[in-house]
């Protein structure tokens, strides 16, 4: 007997684990059913295309360059007696102050000359306008009957007279300008790009002295393509009739540590195509950018390389897909209403990192394909699976398109 309890005791103790695994399984909850894909049909993510209002926008890049870029030059000759603390490389200077004075005393001995002759010239026009006076009172005294002829009342006289005096005034004109053209100035606000003179230096008439900017103005050229003028909605010859209702810009470049931004108008379109690149120009403005136009105290400094960005035209006739989307140029593919696969060819009018906006080649409504697509062809059958709702992307829409 206790042979047969050793034999059979190792029996039972199997028997009953297996009893209790059999238990557990049969209390364990029957495992989810999932739909999973047909069998050989490709599960594919789709997006719907939507319609929605869109800002146009189109960046672009430009060199910022002063309206007015000009030499200063001397028109009268002498020596340079003083110059403005302002007249260094770099200088900022207000328009009309004086950057260089050039010795005047021989331009005051020579207007001092002129005015003597003004005084000569008027006191012998007197004279002869009192002879002609005399001369035509003797002729009634005498009461000659023939007509006295011109010489004899002395009015050529009179007239030579009148004339000297006439070229002394403009002597003294000339001279008196000539005086004040030795106070050299700019007749705009603005800096000095370089300085070529300095004091105690002798200047002949005609010697350049400085190369000055305005900053009162300056201008951005910014190349654009054919589509992207349509994007802006420019004619080819267009200029703005005022400021406030050009074409807004808005200008970005890092500098001091930062990105700054600032914001200028569209006020005009270059008069011709560049023959080398094949694009137009728009010319782009910012007033004052070194005061109320500057970025938070920041100037817009004349050479400085800037991205525009450019708002152009508002369209609600267009549709919007995710950019994951495009396949190549131009080219989506599409979940047809039967789900089954086809490929597109659509017009671009824009794209981003983010969204293509399109003006022909699909409706709003329809399923784009976002997923990576391999070996499948036109009219084979697909598993559409919608990723992301419509209302997300139609959201991200409402910023403006590039």
């Amino acid at each position: 007997m206790r042979k047969l309890l050793i034999v059979m005791l190792p029996i039972f103790v199997i028997a009953l684990g297996i009893a209790g695994m059999m238990a557990l399984h049969a209390t364990k909850p029957a495992p989810e059913k999932t739909d999973a894909p047909r069998a050989g049909i490709p599960a594919l993510y789709v997006e719907n295309a939507f319609s929605a209002p869109v800002t146009l926008t189109i960046e672009t890049q430009g060199t910022v360059a002063s309206r007015t870029e000009i030499d200063l030059v001397t028109q009268v000759s002498g020596k340079i007696v003083s110059v403005s603390p302002t007249f260094a490389d770099g200088g900022i200077f207000k328009a009309g102050e004086t950057l260089i004075s050039i010795e005047s005393a021989d331009y005051d001995f020579a207007l001092t000359e002129a005015e003597a002759q003004v005084a000569n010239a008027e006191l012998a026009l007197a004279q002869e306008e009192a002879r002609a006076e005399i001369a035509a009172r003797q002729w009634e005294w005498e009461e000659i009957k023939d007509k006295p002829t011109a010489l004899a009342l002395k009015l050529p006289h009179v007239a030579q007279a009148r004339a000297n005096l006439e070229s002394a005034k403009a002597r003294r004109k000339r001279a008196l300008l000539d005086l004040e053209r030795t106070k050299i100035s700019a007749p705009f606000s603005g800096r000095i790009r370089e300085k070529n003179a300095d004091l105690g230096q002798y200047v002949s008439q005609g010697t350049r002295i400085a190369r000055v900017f305005s900053t009162e103005i300056v201008e951005v050229r910014l190349p654009v393509t054919d589509q992207q003028l349509f994007e802006l909605g420019l004619p080819i010859a267009f200029e703005a009739s005022d400021y406030d209702h050009a074409p807004r810009v808005r200008f970005s470049a890092q500098l001091s540590g930062k990105v700054r931004q600032w914001e200028g108008r569209i006020v005009r379109t270059a008069a011709a195509i560049d023959k080398d690149t094949r694009l137009f120009y728009a010319i782009a403005q910012v007033l004052d950018p070194y005061g109320e136009g500057s970025a938070d105290g920041i100037p817009l400094p004349v050479g400085l390389f800037v991205t525009a960005s450019i708002d152009g035209q508002v369209r609600d006739d267009i549709v919007i897909i995710p950019r994951t989307a495009l396949r190549g140029k131009n080219q989506v593919f599409v979940a047809t209403e039967d789900n089954t696969f086809t490929q597109r060819r659509i017009s671009i009018l824009s794209a981003d990192e983010n969204r293509v906006i399109v003006s022909s080649g699909i409706k709003a409504g329809e399923r784009v394909i976002v997923s990576p697509v391999r070996e499948i062809r036109e009219g084979m059958a697909i598993e559409p699976i919608t990723r992301t709702p419509a209302p997300t992307l139609a959201q991200a829409a409402k910023s403006g398109g590039n």
